[in-house]
């Protein structure tokens, strides 16, 4: 007979089942990103993902999705998003066509009615016929709450949101439950997974911070991003990808204005095996440079750092 299990060595198992989980997905996590997955899903509280662009913050909801086989609904924030974008809509367009489909039947309904007062009051009795969930066109948030066996919402970009719209969150943060004046308070069927990432571009509101786990993702150090490049781009040579990783992690520690992230890296390793490179050599990371760095003062500012760089990532 086995013995029981310890609570903390149950833990142990769940964040290894995580970091199995996301590595067969393609996705390789740290310690951190698993303990914040597992108490997002057993807390059932909200993550907020800070960190640089491009560091795989978006990626870590779509391999969240994968691990849990559930839908991934996105939604993606900009300055002006409202309510009708993000939750619901009403189908104008066919109530329209609904009330004129039944305009004949009006004469019906109205038989027997004596009176200005008595026709309102039976019109009264059909006020809901054209409010109800027939006529809703739902929203990537209504349709996480009302998706039957749960979801991953992503609330990409929460930071480029106008701050009225970050307060229209709370209750669907707090509580997983949305107002709708016409149809009253829809609950989740099954909380989703929620993840709402930021690049830091504004400061967020304290209620929202309060109502959310918080993580954290910084660029990766040499060992990870090594490794992340060998899954993503595994025909890239061995040698090369160590060179590629010393160069970008040197850029790193220049006074850029956007530092290369994992996304540019990934990007960069792809384009070296199309030009089936080697090895890294001063006038082929001239040549692609552009991949990693996105602003020409950048590009400008390390052309006179490229052979000292590229002497550095050779021997890394």
């Amino acid at each position: 007979m086995n013995a029981p299990t310890s609570p903390a060595a149950d833990v142990q198992t769940s964040l290894a089942a995580i970091h199995a989980g996301f590595d067969a997905n393609g996705y390789l996590c740290s310690d951190a990103i698993a303990t914040a997955v597992y108490l997002a899903t057993r807390l059932d509280k909200p993550v907020l993902v800070e960190g640089p662009p491009g560091v795989g913050k978006t990626e870590l909801a779509r391999a969240t999705a994968a691990w849990l086989d559930k839908p991934l609904i996105r939604l993606q924030c900009y300055e002006g998003l409202d309510e009708s974008k993000a939750l619901y809509e009403w189908k104008y367009g066919k109530q329209l066509l609904y009330t004129q489909v039944l305009k004949d039947k009006l004469g019906d309904l109205m038989a027997g009615a004596q009176g200005l007062a008595e026709s309102i009051a039976r019109l009264h009795e059909f006020d809901d016929t054209f409010f109800n969930t027939e006529f809703l066109e739902p929203r990537p948030l209504l349709k996480a709450l009302w998706a039957p066996a749960g979801a991953v919402l992503l609330i990409d970009e929460i930071d480029k949101a106008d701050q009225e719209f970050e307060a229209f969150l709370l209750e669907m943060l707090q509580d997983y439950q949305i107002s709708i004046p016409e149809l009253g308070t829809i609950a989740a069927c099954v909380p989703p997974v929620c993840f709402l990432t930021s690049n830091n571009t504004r400061e967020l509101g304290d209620a929202l911070k309060r109502r959310c786990l918080h993580l954290y993702i910084p660029y990766p150090d040499a060992a990870l991003e090594r490794r992340i490049i060998a899954r993503r781009v595994p025909l890239l040579g061995e040698k090369i990808r160590q060179q590629l990783v010393g160069f970008v992690q040197g850029l790193r520690e220049l006074d850029l204005k956007k530092p290369p992230a994992i996304s540019e890296t990934i990007d960069w390793a792809r384009a070296l095996v199309l030009l089936h490179a080697q090895e890294l050599d001063a006038d082929l990371v001239r040549t692609t440079l552009n991949l990693l760095l996105k602003f020409q003062d950048d590009i400008t500012q390390v052309d006179g750092e490229i052979y000292r760089l590229v002497s550095a990532a050779r021997k890394s």
